[in-house]
C-alpha cells in the first residue's frame, strides 16, 4: 500500500501524540522564548491545513501549511522516531508544497532550529534557502529561517 499523505485532524490521538512528542523535543533543545510551535487546537485554525502521513492505519508523521499574507508557512513538521529514514518528511513537505501551489501562494517559508541538522538538510535538498526572519519572528540564538519560491 505505501505511505499516503492526507488531510488530518491534529486532535486525533496519534496526531496529538506526534505533536506533543515534537514539542517535548523542542523544549529539550531550545529555550522557551525560541519555541514557536502551535498546539493541536491552534493547528485547527481556518488558515491552517494539517496533513498526516500514514501507512495502513499507523500515523508516521505530520506537517501543516499556514496561509499568511503573501506566503505559506511550514509548521508542525514531525516524523515518529520509528519511521525516520523512510522519506516520510519529504512526502509531507511535498504535500504542503502542492497545497501552497493550489492556494496560489508564491513562496513557502519556515523557521526551524539550528540543532535540527537533519531537518535543515531535508529543506535544503528540497530547494529551500536561508533568509532573514519573516513575519513576527525576530533574530535569536537558534532559529534558522528558510524559504522556497514556487513560481
Amino acid at each position: 500500500m505505501g505511505i499516503i499523505v492526507e488531510p488530518g485532524d491534529p486532535r486525533e490521538p496519534e496526531s496529538r501524540a506526534l505533536i506533543e512528542a515534537a514539542q517535548a523535543s523542542m523544549r529539550d533543545l531550545f529555550p522557551p522564548e525560541e519555541n514557536f510551535y502551535l498546539t493541536p487546537e491552534e493547528l485547527r485554525s481556518p488558515d491552517i491545513r494539517f496533513f498526516v502521513a500514514r501507512e495502513f492505519d499507523t500515523t508516521l508523521g505530520c506537517g501543516a501549511l499556514a496561509q499568511r499574507q503573501g506566503y505559506g508557512e511550514v509548521k508542525a513538521m514531525f516524523t515518529a522516531p520509528f519511521a525516520r529514514g523512510q522519506g516520510v518528511a519529504r512526502r509531507v513537505l511535498a504535500r504542503l508544497e502542492l497545497e501552497a501551489k493550489h492556494l496560489d501562494l508564491p513562496v513557502l517559508r519556515l523557521e526551524t532550529g539550528d540543532k535540527l541538522t537533519e531537518a535543515i538538510a531535508l529543506y535544503e535538498s528540497e530547494g529551500f534557502t536561508r533568509r532573514d526572519p519573516f513575519g513576527d519572528y525576530q533574530k535569536n540564538g537558534s532559529s534558522v529561517f528558510m524559504e522556497k519560491w514556487l513560481t
